[in-house]
C-alpha cells in the first residue's frame, strides 16, 4: 500500500494503496475575517494494501447559517514542473476540477490556479461544461495533463475553471474536487481518475477506503486509501450494503416503511434527511428550526436518543455525540433536508461526514458494495 503522510513519502510496493491524510484547516470564520466579512474499497480483506495518503480537515460556511461544517482534503498535483492544489475527494460527484488562471473571478484568485502555459505536458481538449454541486454549479473547460495523488502519475482529463461564483466558492478550503463516483455521473466520454489509475496500472484492486479522525490533531484528519483497506484504522467485521443503482455510491436504509436509499457521500458534511420526514425527524428528538439551524440546549445533549441506521440487516448507530454539533459554543443538530432527488422514487437521504466520521468506509467498484466497519475511537463512545 502506498502512504502519502502528505509531506512524507514511505517507500512503497508495487501496487500499494495510496494513503491521504486529513490536516486541519482555517476555520471558516478565520477566512472570512481576513476577507472582511462582517462576523455573523476485492479480495479478502488483510494486510495494509492499497496508496495512502493523508487528509487536511478545514471547516467552511454553509447556506447563511452560522454553523461551520468540515470537509477532509488532500494535496495533489497536476502538470510539469508540478502545481499543487488541495482538493475535496467527493464519492458524491465524478469529475476532476481545479481553478484555473483562465478565470478572473474572486472565487478563483483567492485559491491555488492552474496555469497551462507552465506545464510541458498540457494538452487543451477545449470542450466546456457547466458542473453542478450541492452547494453551487462552474463552468469549466477540459484538458489533459498529468495528474499525480501520492506517487501515482496518471494522465487524465481535468476541468480548468472558467467562472466560479464568490458564494460558496471564494469560502471553501478547498482548491478544487475529486470525484470518486461512478462514471455515470461524470462528464460523458472521458474516464474518471480511479477508471485511468486502474488502467494505467496504478492500482491493483478497485476499492479504495476511507478513515476519519476523531478529533484532528496536528494538521490529521484522516486517511483515504486508494486500490486497499488498511486493517488498523477499522475493528470487528466489515458490513456489506450492495449499491443499488451504479451512479452515486447509493445504498438502501430502512428509515422508512416503503424502504429509503441513502448516498454515502464524502461530499456532504451533514446526515441529510429527505424532507417529508424532517420534521418528524426533529419532533422525534424534540428540536424546532431556528434561524441558526435546530438548535439543542447543551443540558439536553446526554438524554437525546441514539440514532439507528438499518443496513444490510444491521443497525449502525449515531449517539448525540456524533450528530449535535458545537459552534461556538451553541449545540445544533447536524441535519439538513435532503437536496437532490431521487430518480427512482425512493426517499433519499444522504450519509455525509457526520455519519463516517463514526465508521471506516470502503468503496469496492469489483463487487458495487460499500463496506462500514466501526473505527477503534468509535467502539469508546
Amino acid at each position: 500500500m502506498w502512504r502519502l503522510p502528505m509531506s512524507l513519502l514511505d517507500s512503497a510496493l508495487p501496487f500499494a494503496p495510496c494513503r491521504i491524510r486529513p490536516s486541519r484547516g482555517r476555520s471558516m470564520r478565520e477566512v472570512m475575517r481576513e476577507k472582511g466579512v462582517p462576523g455573523r474499497f476485492l479480495k479478502d480483506l488483510r494486510g495494509d494494501r492499497g496508496r495512502k495518503y493523508q487528509l487536511t480537515q478545514a471547516a467552511t460556511e454553509t447556506h447563511t447559517r452560522s454553523c461551520s461544517q468540515s470537509f477532509y482534503l488532500g494535496d495533489i498535483s497536476i502538470g510539469t514542473p508540478p502545481q499543487h492544489f488541495l482538493v475535496l475527494f467527493d464519492t458524491g460527484s465524478a469529475n476532476l476540477w481545479v481553478p484555473s488562471t483562465y478565470c478572473q473571478t474572486p472565487a478563483c484568485v483567492d485559491h491555488a490556479r492552474f496555469n497551462s502555459s507552465l506545464s510541458a505536458t498540457f494538452r487543451g481538449i477545449g470542450e466546456t461544461y457547466t458542473l453542478s454541486y450541492g452547494f453551487g454549479d462552474l463552468s469549466v473547460v477540459l484538458g489533459y495533463d498529468t495528474v499525480t495523488v501520492s506517487d501515482c502519475h496518471v494522465n487524465q482529463e481535468f476541468g480548468l475553471s472558467l467562472d466560479e461564483l464568490t458564494r460558496p466558492f471564494y469560502y471553501q478550503g478547498f482548491d478544487g474536487i475529486l470525484g470518486m463516483a461512478y462514471p455515470g455521473v461524470g462528464i460523458p466520454g472521458y474516464n474518471t481518475l480511479m477508471q485511468n489509475m486502474l488502467q494505467q496500472s496504478q492500482l491493483a484492486e478497485p476499492i479504495f477506503s476511507f478513515y476519519y479522525s476523531h478529533n484532528p490533531t496536528y494538521g490529521y484528519g484522516g486517511e483515504v486509501i486508494l486500490g486497499g483497506v488498511d486493517p488498523q484504522l477499522y475493528s470487528r467485521e466489515v458490513l456489506w450494503a450492495p449499491v443499488v443503482q451504479e451512479l452515486y455510491w447509493k445504498i438502501t436504509t430502512g428509515w422508512c416503511s416503503q424502504g429509503c436509499h441513502g448516498i454515502v457521500d464524502t461530499g456532504t458534511f451533514l446526515l441529510t434527511v429527505p424532507g417529508q420526514f424532517l420534521s418528524a425527524f426533529l419532533q422525534a428528538l424534540g428540536e424546532e428550526e431556528s434561524d441558526y439551524g435546530f438548535i439543542v440546549n447543551c443540558s439536553d445533549v446526554p438524554s437525546l436518543p441514539t440514532l439507528y441506521f438499518a443496513i444490510s440487516g444491521a443497525q449502525l448507530l449515531l449517539p448525540p455525540s456524533v450528530y449535535v454539533l458545537n459552534n461556538d459554543g451553541s449545540r445544533t443538530v447536524g441535519v439538513e433536508s435532503t437536496y437532490v432527488s431521487s430518480a427512482s422514487g425512493q426517499p433519499l437521504w444522504i450519509l455525509g461526514n457526520l455519519f463516517l466520521q463514526q465508521y471506516y468506509s470502503i468503496f469496492d467498484m469489483a463487487n458495487n458494495r460499500v463496506g462500514f466497519a466501526l473505527s477503534p475511537l468509535s467502539l469508546q463512545q
